[in-house]
């Protein structure tokens, strides 16, 4: 059976997941936390980051990067600090060991992006990033109600038997 742009995605995603978890087990972290740390360190110069950059940047629920985020404290690589204009609000400061982990962060990600793209040209590569990023707008325009599987035949009966076939 052949398989469909979904399943490709989920294969890769998940494969890049593996390779990037054991790539950084030694340093304590997950690849997840990798890109996260890389994230605030890029953005921390710019300004403040706060978990709902990080939630928006990543599309992750806000239960997901709470944890993610508890877990980056609690390994002392970032701080958490409340905003003087609103005490809710904490913004997301790297700390000593972010920075010491950036340059190894940075290169494992640009070798598994350069490993990952080995045998493509800049054009292939090129028109992956408009594809995937067309594939994202369609997910997000994605009209629940307007898609249902109203065609496909219930569950236990094949297609051929619905039609009375």
């Amino acid at each position: 059976m052949e398989k469909d742009c979904g399943a490709w995605i989920n294969l890769l995603s998940h494969r890049v997941k593996a390779r990037l978890d054991a790539a950084f087990q030694n340093l304590g972290i997950t690849g997840v936390q990798s890109r996260v740390i890389y994230y605030i360190l890029a953005h921390c110069k710019e300004g403040p980051v706060y978990q709902r950059d990080i939630e928006n940047a990543f599309s992750l629920s806000r239960s997901t990067a709470t944890g993610i985020l508890q877990l980056l404290e609690k390994n002392g690589i970032i701080l958490r600090e409340s905003v003087s204009n609103d005490a809710r609000l904490k913004s997301l400061v790297p700390t000593r060991r972010a920075f010491e982990l950036t340059a190894r962060v940075s290169a494992c990600l640009k070798e598994t992006d350069r490993l990952l793209t080995r045998g493509l040209s800049e054009g292939q590569i090129l028109l992956f990033k408009e594809m995937a990023a067309q594939m994202l707008r369609n997910l997000d325009d994605w009209d629940d109600e307007a898609f249902c599987c109203t065609d496909c035949p219930p569950p236990g009966q094949d297609a051929d038997s619905s039609t009375g076939q």
